[in-house]
C-alpha cells in the first residue's frame, strides 16, 4: 500500500476519516457506527441507510476532493459488492444499504490531508 493510485481504477471504493480507521479495520462500513467523525460531506449522522462507495477512482478523487470532515481521510478498496447491489441517492450517488464485512475491505490510500 502506499498514497499513490491503486491498479483498482474500475473498482469500488469507499472514502472515510481517517478516525474512522481502526473501526472499519475492525467491523467494516456499518452506518450504525457512524460516530468517530463527520461523514465525508460534513454530515453527524447518516445521509443514508448504507454506505456510499465510489465508482471508481475517478469519484472517490471527487470525495477526497469534498473533504468535509475536518481532517484527513482514507480510500478503502471494496470487494465482494456488486454495481448491481447499489442504489441511487437523491444527491446522484450511490450507497451500498448493508453492512460491508470488514474482509471485503482494503486501506489502499490514507491520510490524504484535506485541500486548502
Amino acid at each position: 500500500m502506499d498514497d499513490g493510485k491503486t491498479d483498482r481504477e474500475d473498482g469500488l471504493f469507499h472514502v472515510s476519516s481517517s478516525l474512522n480507521r481502526d473501526s472499519i479495520a475492525a467491523h467494516g462500513l456499518d452506518v450504525t457506527r457512524m460516530a468517530a467523525a463527520r461523514g465525508i460531506a460534513g454530515s453527524r449522522q447518516p445521509e443514508e441507510d448504507g454506505c456510499f462507495l465510489a465508482r471508481g477512482e475517478w469519484e472517490a478523487d471527487w470525495f477526497v476532493r469534498m473533504n468535509n470532515t475536518g481532517g484527513p481521510v482514507d480510500v478503502w478498496a471494496v470487494d465482494g459488492v456488486r454495481v448491481e447491489q447499489l442504489v441511487p441517492a437523491p444527491n446522484g450517488f450511490v450507497f451500498f444499504p448493508g453492512t460491508v464485512p470488514a474482509s471485503s475491505l482494503t486501506l489502499v490510500r490514507r491520510d490524504i490531508p484535506p485541500e486548502p
